[in-house]
């Protein structure tokens, strides 16, 4: 079963239970949680199809993801959820708001990904990061300017729609948009390792996650 969301019939369910669990955990804040992933959903099975008929020639086009695909895409997210539904009140606002900022940012750090993948691969082709051999296309670890330069596209989308969405305020943009592009070439370089037989292509996008959460989180501290 394929759907718009490009994901498997298991995927798609794990997916909305996923969804359930950020919708009830956020609280006050869950509809907006929610609202920011699913836009990530949306943004990623737009970009898996642009340029469909190239990737299928090049060997690098995947339209159906699986659950484990969701799992690592959808942990980060939720973990932060969780610290955001028990953080304790006395922390302060401060702290409230560090934690959207690193929710915001981890899902930026995995559209900037998927942006890099799907239309990184449309553009020259990639050279291995750190010693920018030239590598085949669709090869973890290997990045391209348009490849970047989506990633910085993606990760500018999430951080938009956290703006308009009623949360925004004068730094979070710039602080989401860095840690989310921050986040995509984290990915990269899990990407080399991974090409060297450490970790995997899911292990890379929790690292990701994390990364454009933990720099998004730790910026908006230091601004703020």
């Amino acid at each position: 079963m394929r759907t718009f969301l490009t994901l498997d019939f298991r995927a798609l369910a794990l997916a909305i239970v996923i969804g359930l669990i950020i919708f009830f955990a956020g609280g006050q804040m869950g509809w907006f949680f929610l609202a920011v992933i699913l836009f990530f959903l949306v943004l990623s099975a737009v970009v898996t199809r642009i340029g469909k008929k190239r990737k299928v020639r090049l060997g690098v086009y995947e339209e159906s993801r699986g659950w484990k695909n969701v799992i690592s895409n959808g942990i980060v997210p939720v973990v932060i959820v969780a610290l955001f539904a028990f953080y304790p009140e006395s922390a302060g606002k401060a702290a409230s708001y560090a934690i959207i900022a690193a929710y915001i940012s981890s899902v930026a750090a995995i559209t900037a990904d998927k942006f890099s993948s799907e239309l990184g691969v449309l553009g020259n082709v990639p050279r291995m990061i750190f010693t920018f051999r030239k590598v085949k296309r669709g090869v973890s670890g290997g990045v391209t300017g348009v490849g970047l330069a989506a990633g910085l596209v993606g990760a500018a989308l999430i951080s938009t729609f956290g703006v308009a969405s009623g949360i925004g305020f004068a730094s979070l943009f710039a602080i989401t948009t860095l840690s989310g592009l921050a986040g995509d070439v984290v990915d990269s370089v899990a990407g080399y390792f991974e090409e060297k037989g450490f970790g995997s292509k899911y292990t890379s996008n929790i690292a990701a996650a994390v990364a454009g959460a933990a720099i998004g989180g730790f910026l908006f501290l230091l601004i703020a």
